[in-house]
């Protein structure tokens, strides 16, 4: 958790975005109550690191949605984004926070879906082996 938290890419679940949120909300009374004094309002500056952090983790939550980061702009998505489910699985943002459905896929043929990958046989694998039968 809290892995990486000003980046814009990947995915937190709901945990991580509400502590995220009380924070935020926790850091914007105490900046707020400093800067009230007289000859303290340079401290309003300090607001923007909270409010930076705050994006940043709306934009991975949105990921998580299997949302575009755009969608924190629209009003009130911030409650979807509090009490909506993750996508399950890998989405095309990455894996899903909670390791469920991360398993890799493997089609009859070996090709990985989640690495767009052939995976190369076992010598010892039944399925790709050739049997001499004489």
């Amino acid at each position: 958790m809290f892995k990486d938290p000003f980046s814009f890419y990947g995915r937190i679940r709901r945990t991580e975005y509400a502590l995220t949120t009380i924070g935020y909300f926790f850091i914007l009374f105490i900046i707020s109550a400093l800067a009230e004094n007289a000859g303290q309002e340079w401290m309003g500056i300090l607001i923007l690191l909270p409010v930076y952090l705050m994006i940043s983790q709306g934009v991975k939550r949105c990921h998580d949605l299997g949302r575009s980061g755009w969608w924190i702009i629209i009003p009130f998505y911030g409650f979807v984004m509090l009490f909506g489910p993750g996508d399950y699985g890998p989405n095309e943002y990455g894996d899903n926070p909670k390791g469920e459905g991360n398993d890799i896929y493997q089609d009859p043929f070996g090709y990985d879906i989640k690495t767009g990958t052939f995976n190369q046989p076992d010598a010892d694998s039944a399925q790709f082996s050739v049997q001499n039968e004489e």
